[in-house]
């Protein structure tokens, strides 16, 4: 078992310092944990608009791939995390040599930024996973899938989010003329069997240095053109067993890989109800976001807690049942100013929660998330795909005039 450093001391009578590489929506959201534990999170971040670099007062301004920047985030913070996984690898072990807790470590974190590294680990540690093959030629593709069965999933072995780096071949022609193009455009590539899954699952656990684990009630994740767009929590009809064997799995897997931190398996849950990881993430992630305000410990508190080797607190919900639905920008931004649209929210929904994360309005992209609580799902969902479809294009669904006219 991989085994993680400790995060290193603060000085007596200082507030200890986490530095997170990455200025997007998760650093702000943990900025915003940061506050209530009496500390400032250091981001380093692209640029002074990002997110995180609007909430918080100790930024970095540098690129994630500058190791001079890296250097100068993590000089004296007391662990160094991640708002994403893209940081390269030989700069990671760099700062490790220099006493830097980079936390998860980059061995574990190795494993959620390369896909077929993260699949033979898995398989060799007995986790379900896919059928998948590394590709080096179209060839490659078009065998497997006459072995697996089209259409068969081919993706980017690196990078990719949100739907990207990601292609459903249907056939060998298909397969042909997309896999000559990635190749030759340098992408590196894997091809899976196509999952024939009934619902996609999350199981979110957190892990700290000493070991310590933490599991928040597994969640269904609902994704509309590539991108997740609902979060229920806990996960409906969702069978104890299956749930305890998600849980388990993703424990589990954090502690095989070494991680430090909070840890988001991505599962396939299959007709026969067997589970298959997806994808991981070591980080924050889009399936906590809930967490907030429906967990007793929020995800971004816990990733705080995990790697500064606090006790780690309770994930119970607060609340029989939470949705979180994302807001996601319209194909063309309302006239409608989001301060006026959040007006109209609050005074449909007062109970619902908004989360802005300061970003401009671009189709497709997540520009903020809405959390409902309540006691029954179909009303709970109901509402918050109700309050993120107005927040993202200024009109209710069911017809509901904003004037009451």
């Amino acid at each position: 078992m991989a085994q993680a450093p400790r995060p290193a001391p603060a000085r007596a009578g200082d507030s200890p310092v986490v530095a997170m590489i990455g200025g997007g929506q998760l650093a702000r959201m943990t900025a915003q944990a940061a506050v209530a534990l009496g500390q400032t999170l250091r981001v380093l971040s692209a640029g002074p608009q990002d997110p995180a670099a609007q909430v918080s007062p100790d930024v970095v301004l540098g690129a994630h791939t500058d190791l001079a920047a890296l250097r100068l985030v993590a000089a004296g913070a007391t662990a160094v995390t991640f708002d994403h996984e893209h940081v390269p690898q030989e700069h990671l072990h760099t700062l490790v040599a220099e006493g830097v807790a980079v936390l998860p470590p980059p061995e574990a974190l190795l494993h959620a930024q390369d896909k077929l590294v993260m699949r033979t680990r898995l398989a060799e540690l007995g986790a379900p996973v896919p059928p998948f093959a590394e590709v080096h030629r179209p060839e490659d593709v078009i065998a497997f899938g006459d072995t697996h069965g089209w259409p068969c999933v081919l993706k980017a072995i690196r990078g990719g989010y949100d739907g990207r780096g990601v292609w459903m071949l249907d056939d060998a022609e298909q397969a042909r003329a997309v896999v000559a193009e990635q190749l030759a455009a340098g992408t590196p590539l894997l091809v899976e069997q196509r999952v024939p899954f009934v619902r996609e699952l999350a199981a979110v656990v957190a892990r700290s240095p000493f070991g310590q684990g933490a599991a928040w009630p597994v969640v269904q994740t609902v994704q509309r053109d590539g991108i997740c767009a609902l979060v229920l929590a806990p996960a409906p009809q969702l069978s104890d067993a299956l749930a305890e064997q998600a849980e388990q799995l993703a424990l589990g897997l954090a502690a095989q890989l070494g991680v430090v931190g909070v840890l988001a398996v991505e599962l396939f849950e299959t007709a026969d109800g067997e589970l298959l990881v997806n994808e991981l993430a070591m980080r924050p992630h889009n399936s906590g976001h809930w967490s907030i305000e429906g967990a007793r410990t929020s995800q971004f508190e816990q990733h705080l807690r995990a790697v500064l080797d606090y006790p780690l607190g309770s994930t119970a919900m607060t609340a029989p049942v939470v949705v979180m639905a994302n807001v996601l920008g319209a194909a063309e931004a309302p006239a409608m100013s989001m301060d006026e649209r959040t007006h109209h929210l609050f005074a449909r929904l007062p109970h619902a929660k908004l989360h802005l994360y300061g970003k401009a309005e671009r189709p497709g992209r997540k520009v903020g998330h809405v959390t409902v609580l309540g006691d029954d799902l179909e009303q709970v969902q109901r509402e918050a795909e109700l309050a993120a479809r107005w927040m993202s294009h200024a009109e209710w669904t069911d017809g509901w005039d904003v004037h009451g006219e």
